[in-house]
């Protein structure tokens, strides 16, 4: 049966995020080379509280008050985690090791969620899940792993934050009507602020240093990795579950490559080609049996229930 538009909106919107994202690798390790790790966050952040604060005033966006604030501040805090554990992790080990680790959130969020639904997927999911997780393998195999770092600790606490951050994103904020614009302003705000209190007194000397190319980095990582992304993710988790976001957000250890070889001018062999489309078809299936089951496990509508008592 043909999906209707708005569904297959959510999935693109969603796989235009992983591409961002992926990208936001490449940029993310030339900024901290260049201006440290915190300064690169809260510069990143900074920027997007400020670009979405302008966006908000044009629009007249109503903030959220009372528990609507407080959820909104809440999912700050996770997503200022995610991030600053990615980008210190991404700076201490390889982009190749990161984009597998950071795969992980496809395991941990259908976790999380089927605890806080008390509903289990069924096996099928987490085999395609795994599946996905194996072509990450395959993707970066080309040159070769090594013992877990510092910096690979990080991006696996990053991967466990982010199912946290999801699972919770569609669950706290589900059924409201406070504006996604404003939710995310708020989460900005918290964001921009939190760093920029550890980035300290680095913070205006990177400004001073900062190269056309890392303005960029600044740019790049604050406008369409968190202003960009951000907004499309809590939008798109409101619309559809967690488990199928981060399967379609999952898909960003391929873009990642992707912009690794045309911009980095990485090789990449028939292994790596291999997994990313092991990750293309897992993702997919994975979607697929989520639906399914997402399907069969709704609320019979009540006109439906009422017939079936009467007969």
């Amino acid at each position: 049966m043909t999906r209707r538009p708005p569904e297959i909106l959510v999935d693109v919107l969603l796989i235009a995020v992983a591409a961002v994202w992926g990208a936001s690798f490449l940029a993310a390790k030339e900024l901290t080379d260049e201006v440290g790790v915190a300064p690169a966050v809260a510069l990143r952040f900074l920027v997007a509280a400020t670009a979405l604060g302008v966006i908000c005033l044009a629009r007249r966006e109503r903030m959220p008050r009372g528990r609507g604030l407080a959820i909104a501040a809440l999912l700050g805090c996770s997503q200022a985690a995610v991030i600053g554990l990615e980008t210190w992790g991404v700076h201490l080990t390889s982009a190749t090791n990161a984009g597998l680790l950071i795969s992980l959130a496809l395991i941990f969020t259908p976790l999380l969620e089927s605890v806080a639904a008390r509903s289990w997927l069924p096996r099928s999911y987490f085999v395609a899940a795994i599946a996905a997780v194996v072509g990450v393998a395959l993707l970066v195999s080309g040159a070769g792993f090594r013992l877990p770092t510092a910096g690979d600790a990080l991006v696996i606490a990053a991967a466990v934050v982010r199912a946290v951050h999801v699972t919770a994103s569609a669950r706290l904020t589900r059924g409201r009507d406070d504006s996604t614009l404003a939710v995310v302003f708020v989460q900005l705000v918290v964001c921009a602020l939190t760093s920029s209190a550890v980035a300290g007194v680095d913070l205006p000397v990177a400004v001073g240093r900062l190269t056309a190319s890392g303005w960029f980095d600044v740019l790049f990582l604050g406008l369409m990795c968190s202003v960009f992304a951000f907004v499309v993710q809590l939008w798109a988790v409101r619309r559809t579950s967690a488990t199928r976001a981060s399967i379609l957000m999952g898909t960003e250890p391929v873009w990642a490559l992707a912009v690794g070889v045309v911009i980095g001018g990485e090789a990449l062999g028939l292994p790596g080609f291999a997994g990313g489309a092991l990750i293309i078809a897992a993702s997919y299936a994975g979607q697929a049996i989520e639906r399914r089951h997402r399907a069969a496990t709704a609320p019979a509508p009540v006109e439906r229930v009422a017939e079936t008592a009467r007969s």
